[in-house]
């Protein structure tokens, strides 16, 4: 399941499959992912491979509740069919927070990949800077480094990330 099983389920859960059913559709999704994807021709536009990701979700929770025959409630009490109609516009705000959780969750992947290549002490200064947001100045003074550590650890982890994530469709 990788990097996208816990993305699908979450979103499975939303759209109302619990324990089995979430497993199932996970499976669906991944199953016309593998097979469809020698059909996928990335137009070299970032975002693209989610949107076909994201698409393809939206059809299989389609297919997997007509299937069942049952309509599910879409999170907030709204239409089901409304709901994954707004998932699949890529203007939409809900697809957008899709995105947003989609690389959240690819670059959690990535960075848990390189992780162990760095001395603790540099992640513990990237983690502060880039993932909680702190000032470098805050971080350098807590670690009792200099800002400039703070910057140079970020600068090496960043490019090792980049280097990771080069080749993997997006």
């Amino acid at each position: 399941l990788g990097v996208y099983g816990p993305l699908l389920r979450t979103w499975g859960e939303r759209l109302g499959a619990r324990g089995a059913d979430a497993d199932d559709l996970v499976q669906d999704v991944l199953a016309v992912v593998v097979r469809r994807f020698p059909e996928f021709v990335h137009p070299e536009k970032p975002g693209a491979f989610r949107g076909w990701l994201r698409a393809i979700a939206a059809n299989c929770a389609r297919d997997f509740w007509r299937s069942r025959r049952r309509v599910p409630v879409a999170p907030g009490g709204t239409d089901f069919g409304e709901y994954l109609a707004r998932l699949e516009d890529p203007a939409d705000p809900l697809a957008r927070e899709w995105d947003r959780e989609h690389d959240r969750a690819v670059t959690r992947h990535l960075l848990d990949r390189i992780r162990a290549e760095f001395e603790p002490a540099t992640w513990e200064l990237f983690c502060r800077f880039v993932i909680d947001g702190q000032p470098a100045d805050a971080v350098a003074r807590a670690a009792g480094t200099t800002p400039n550590a703070v910057y140079i650890a970020k600068s090496r982890v960043l490019a090792r990330l980049r280097e990771e994530a080069a080749g993997l469709v997006w």
